[in-house]
């Protein structure tokens, strides 16, 4: 009987030469600056319900502002303090609650607690209950007056300098990560530098390759070692199915790339001969495009920044 064994790797080639300072100008979509949406506890009198509503007050701002919205621990917060300026209980039946606060919205450093920008403001809220005039106050803060839009300004420019004040430190970590063999927490910091801090941003992703060239080194070498230990251990169809799905996950850039075919040569061998069937082994992997291997370091990163604790607590910026 004719074994079919075939392996497929499709090839992508860009016209032009890939490199990264090529790339950056096609980057508009990736790597913004991303701001993290947090209200401390020491917001005194602030009703859970209120927190919540301000917390997504202060997303739709970040996102009509041009920056993004992040949930994955961003070093940088846009926060805001509430703080009660009068409080009365209306003589209508029934009785409401009126209250007068001064706002005061922050953007800055959550990890040092460094604010970099600030805007204050009074809002109005008045309902049945305290919960309901802190909850129609922020229904009530508006965002479009140019006080706003200097302030964003302000905290965009504030983590522009920091960028550009520490790149070569946060390289220098994220190589130091590598050596602990923390490759994604690496890629995580340097994938997360804005594309508005050019010189940083080339720098940083600069750094990348080596350290992902490292990572699906290590990763390919466990999983043909785990390939190999499964088919060892049960020479059949299925034990050809589960190996070959474990090498399927294989990257077609790791150095030892070679030795998967070496494998998959032996098992489709084995398979013919003790169970007459063909047995496909198939590699399918598009590599070469520049914004392909950016958009695979930065899907390390975000993976990274999803697995990590949504509860971390950040220095207040007032």
């Amino acid at each position: 009987m004719n074994v079919k064994y075939g392996f497929i790797i499709v090839i992508l080639f860009l016209a032009l030469n890939p490199t990264f300072a090529k790339g950056q100008d096609k980057q508009n979509d990736l790597g913004g600056i991303a701001l993290t949406a947090w209200i401390p506890g020491s917001v005194e009198g602030l009703p859970s319900y209120a927190r919540v509503n301000l917390e997504n007050k202060l997303i739709q701002f970040v996102l009509k502002n041009g920056l993004s919205s992040s949930g994955n621990n961003s070093r940088f917060i846009i926060s805001a303090n509430m703080v009660v300026l009068t409080k009365n209980v209306t003589a209508t039946v029934p009785p409401r609650h009126a209250y007068t606060f001064d706002l005061t919205f922050y953007i800055g450093d959550g990890f040092e607690g460094k604010s970099f920008s600030s805007y204050s403001t009074m809002v109005k809220g008045v309902g049945e209950n305290t919960t309901k005039a802190y909850m129609n106050a922020i229904r009530n803060i508006q965002t479009t007056d140019p006080g706003y839009q200097s302030f964003i300004k302000r905290g965009r420019q504030g983590i522009i300098n920091y960028y550009n004040s520490n790149c070569e430190r946060i390289i220098r970590e994220a190589q130091t990560l590598a050596k602990m063999n923390q490759y994604d927490e690496a890629i995580w910091m340097l994938t997360s530098v804005p594309n508005e801090c050019k010189a940083c941003w080339n720098k940083s992703y600069g750094a990348i390759p080596s350290i992902y060239q490292q990572k699906i080194n290590k990763e390919g070498r466990r999983k043909l070692a785990k390939a190999t230990h499964v088919w060892n251990a049960n020479q059949s169809w299925d034990g050809a199915q589960d190996a070959g799905a474990i090498l399927a996950e294989i990257n077609p850039g790791a150095d030892m790339f070679d030795q998967v075919f070496v494998l998959a040569e032996r098992i489709s061998k084995k398979i013919a001969e003790v169970d007459d069937r063909e047995w496909d082994f198939h590699v399918q992997k598009r590599i070469n495009l520049e914004s392909e291997r950016i958009q695979a370091y930065r899907d390390v990163g975000v993976a990274f920044g999803s697995g990590q604790p949504k509860n971390i607590t950040y220095k207040s910026l007032w």
